[in-house]
């Protein structure tokens, strides 16, 4: 989440770039059906209590919440917390999501595999978030086909290395860039169970709304029969104020929400709205 606001800066910018790329089918869009309103997750990058957290979750009503986990879990003493954070989420039926992601692991495929196979010995989490931005590294700028590529096979990797669900964070720009004569948003939803688009703006629907700035995704989604959810700031971004709701506070951000909760009855792929995070959601005025 990184770049989840300056990575719009590029947003203008269309690449062309040539890459061997692996054949997958598509799903299709059989057997979506849109989220029903109100269905709602978060990402929970701190360490706090488990029993704060998840009264929090459920008295919001959030079904999904994205556990950052550390590669040094085993090892660093929190593993106890995220074993009572799984026994309190069950019983609220809330779903743990073990997240994780760097830059680096555009490159350094080995750091994130390690990582995952860490979460799976865990046995806690019932699927992976991965949250890596390939533009926040330098090769993004200078090498941008074979960050690309490596990029894909991270994701190709990540998949196979597990048999828990993969998902992934990314910006609501990805579709206008093209892998030979390919999208790279379509090339991501091939490699993923579902994503999540860091759909950043303070209004719900209109210009320049969550809503229309995530409709390429909602589209590809469906095409490719995988879960489309969107994202929603709260963490103050002095650089691109409306892109947060951070100063219009918490009362504005339920009711925007609930906008994009109607728009989105038709859209097959929407899988609900998650919100960016626990501490700073919590902490916003009324």
């Amino acid at each position: 989440m990184r770049g989840r606001w300056r990575a719009g800066l590029v947003s203008a910018i269309l690449m062309t770039v040539s890459l061997a790329l692996p054949v997958a089918s598509s799903a299709g869009s059989a057997g979506l059906t849109a989220a029903p309103a109100g269905t709602r997750a978060m990402w929970l990058w701190g360490d706090q209590p488990a029993a704060e957290v998840v009264d929090w979750a459920a008295r919001q009503h959030v079904s999904e919440v994205f556990v950052y986990v550390s590669p040094a879990v085993l090892t660093n003493g929190d593993l106890e917390r995220m074993q009572e954070m799984k026994e309190r989420a069950a019983a609220r039926r809330i779903k743990l999501r073990a997240l994780g992601g760097d830059p680096a692991w555009v490159t350094n495929h080995a750091a994130a595999l390690a990582w995952q196979r860490t979460v799976v010995q865990t046995g806690i989490f019932s699927g992976i978030h991965l949250d890596v931005e390939p533009y926040l590294t330098p090769g993004w700028s200078t090498d941008l086909d074979t960050t690309l590529a490596s990029y894909l096979k991270l994701l190709d990797k990540m998949r196979a290395g597990s048999t828990l669900p993969l998902e992934a964070d990314v910006p609501f720009w990805y579709g206008e860039y093209v892998i030979g004569k390919k999208n790279i948003a379509d090339e991501v939803l091939r490699r993923v169970n579902a994503v999540t688009v860091m759909s950043y703006r303070d209004t719900g629907t209109g210009p320049n709304s969550i809503v229309e700035i995530s409709q390429d995704w909602l589209t590809r989604g469906k095409t490719a029969g995988k879960r489309v959810r969107l994202g929603a700031e709260t963490t103050e971004l002095p650089d691109c104020p409306y892109c947060t709701f951070a100063e219009e506070g918490a009362t504005r951000l339920q009711s925007e929400l609930a906008k994009v909760d109607a728009a989105t009855r038709k859209s097959a792929a929407f899988a609900g709205i998650a919100i960016h995070r626990y501490g700073t959601w919590r902490a916003l005025p009324a």
